[in-house]
């Protein structure tokens, strides 16, 4: 539709919709159909050619005995590897550069423990939708049940935490195995799948070109939703008083971001975004509520709880966004678009289902709304608009007292390009960067959202840095009990010369139990209270990265000033308020609209 836009909607889309920001040129073009119909030598080879046919630039992963053939094949490859300290650091820094890409990211591993070990980033990537290959080497197939040196059954294992996982058994079949691993793990709703690599497959002689990547036929979905869901769903919309779209992470891994603002602001409709979904619509639009549920705005959580018609596209409503099933949006009819049928009705009942990718069918729904027939939602909006006055995102700043982690992560945001990516672990550090900094563009808010992984924001971040491959900045918020779960990973940042900035948040607890034994256990600090963490400014020097220490209000600009400027990693140990706390929360299964500002309020 061309119509006109209300007054909130005339904002430019400010779209940032691609996924990779390129295409490929002639030069690339062919390489990928060199490599598609080149023959090789081994399965190893094949494996190799696969990946080059995919488009792969870059692999990470730790090298290891039965993953030792395709290491070898890959020494001659245009593909760039990556080698990380830990394989739990390959698995999360492929897991982030796919996010920022937009297409899977590769990591690799030998058998039994290097294949364990990438276990927790797999499932990650699993709960989280994300698109990721792992390769692993296995013990050779004659050995396989014999409880030999460094064998795992890989694919037992992690079959419940892959969108499908191979056994490799033949060394002319390998490549293609690969290839249709590769193109599943990005087709329809987005996943991690693995290869599970046999060395004798891989070091067994081959003559077939692997050709271009393939998913299997049944796994790609209709973009298209059914036409009568679609016309049931517009007749909702146009019935609505108090509309609200909610975009979840599938609007950003669909590619949609252009669709869904375009939407939004052509029927001004306030927009509330899951935290998957930060970025989808840009924060400091007027008709941006933020992200809701458990520590969302006040705001977000009152418009979910008084709107009559949410627009949903794109999330799986999980717990942290809902809090009480059978309280969430109790006045509204849902209207639920999702890729994957399996998500529809799972958790919140969908009133008008509507089964397709999220792009095209935003523009189905646009398409069928009658412009005249839609009331403008002034009323609904200015009420919005109220509620974010009620409930504001602020805090007290006393010059006396501990430094408050808020105003860290503002004046980091501050000084900041509009366009940096930023990385988290997860605990309290990862919900004061989601809620204290204003995210414009989808793919810049990469974190561990569904299986909660302390440890991810450093290799995230470096996964993100090697994936941008522009001047845009990086910068990984982590608390001091999750990032001393990763540290070794700074080691690969100083080697690589990655320009990254980690914002250790350090308040000598693991901050989010802390909170909860205070409100919940009595203040009990069993076994979260961590007064023995190192000085992470002087460990940051001896990795060879550039350390910096925030101890008071004063420390804040020269710290923030000095790490951006710096041409490599940088390490800010920024000592907080341990006391500090984060709000709004809303207790675990209660209704979103009682969400809490203070503890006596739980």
């Amino acid at each position: 539709m061309s119509e006109p836009a209300t007054p909130e909607a005339s904002a430019d889309a400010d779209a940032d919709t691609d996924a990779t920001g390129r295409t490929d040129t002639d030069e690339q073009a062919a390489q990928r159909h060199e490599a598609a119909t080149r023959v090789p030598g081994t399965g190893a080879d094949a494996v190799v050619a696969s990946l080059e046919a995919a488009g792969v630039e870059t692999a990470f992963g730790v090298q290891g005995g039965a993953i030792m053939p395709v290491y070898d094949a890959l020494s001659a490859s245009t593909v760039d590897h990556i080698t990380m300290a830990h394989e739990q650091g390959a698995v999360h820094a492929a897991d982030a550069y796919g996010i920022v890409r937009g297409d899977p990211g590769v990591c690799m591993a030998t058998s039994g423990p290097g294949a364990t070990n990438l276990v927790t980033g797999i499932a990650d990537a699993s709960m989280d939708s994300d698109a990721m290959l792992a390769l692993t080497g296995q013990v050779p197939s004659t050995m396989v049940g014999s409880d030999a040196f460094q064998e795992t059954d890989t694919v037992g294992v992690t079959a419940p935490i892959t969108k499908h996982n191979y056994f490799a058994s033949d060394s002319d079949d390998v490549g293609r195995t690969v290839g249709e691993a590769f193109a599943l793990a990005n087709t329809g709703r987005p996943g991690p799948t693995l290869v599970d690599l046999p060395k004798d497959v891989t070091f067994g002689e081959t003559d077939r070109p692997v050709g271009e990547p393939t998913p299997p036929k049944r796994s790609v979905p209709d973009p298209e939703a059914d036409e009568e869901q679609v016309e049931a769903a517009a007749r909702a919309i146009e019935q609505a008083e108090r509309p609200l779209c909610l975009f979840g992470g599938g609007v950003i891994k669909g590619d949609a971001t252009e669709e869904a603002r375009a939407f939004a602001r052509e029927f001004g409709i306030p927009v509330v975004t899951t935290m998957p979904g930060i970025g989808s619509f840009p924060e400091d639009d007027d008709l941006c509520l933020s992200w809701a549920g458990m520590h969302g705005t006040g705001y977000a959580n009152m418009a979910i709880t008084h709107t009559d018609c949410l627009i949903a596209v794109g999330t799986r409503f999980d717990d942290r966004l809902t809090g009480g099933v059978d309280t969430f949006a109790p006045e509204a009819e849902v209207v639920h678009v999702d890729i994957d049928p399996a998500e529809i009705s799972k958790n919140v009942h969908a009133d008008y289902p509507v089964v397709g990718d999220a792009a095209t069918v935003i523009d189905q729904l646009d398409a069928a709304i009658g412009y005249a027939e839609a009331p403008d939602p002034e009323e609904w909006r200015a009420q919005c608009a109220e509620w974010r006055e009620e409930y504001p995102m602020d805090y007290a700043i006393d010059a006396d007292e501990p430094v408050r982690p808020e105003f860290v992560v503002e004046a980091f945001d501050a000084a900041s390009d509009d366009d940096a990516y930023v990385t988290t672990g997860v605990g309290q550090h990862q919900m004061w960067a989601a809620q204290y900094w204003t995210y414009r563009h989808p793919r810049t808010f990469v974190s561990s959202h569904g299986l909660g992984t302390m440890g991810y924001g450093l290799p995230a971040a470096i996964g993100a840095r090697i994936a941008a491959d522009d001047d845009r900045q990086v910068i990984s918020f982590e608390g001091d009990g999750s990032f001393l779960m990763t540290i070794q990973e700074l080691s690969v940042a100083v080697r690589e010369n990655l320009d990254i900035t980690v914002v250790v948040l350090n308040n000598e607890y693991i901050g989010m139990v802390r909170q909860w034994q205070d409100a919940f256990f009595e203040g009990n600090h069993m076994a979260s209270d961590y007064d023995w963490m190192p000085e992470f400014d002087t460990l940051a020097e001896a990795f060879g990265a550039k350390g910096f220490r925030i101890d008071d209000y004063d420390d804040v600009e020269d710290a923030v000033e000095g790490a951006l400027a710096y041409d490599g990693p940088s390490v800010v140990d920024a000592h907080i308020d341990p006391e500090a706390n984060v709000y709004p929360m809303v207790a675990s299964g209660a209704a979103n609209g009682l969400f809490a500002l203070s503890e006596d309020q739980l």
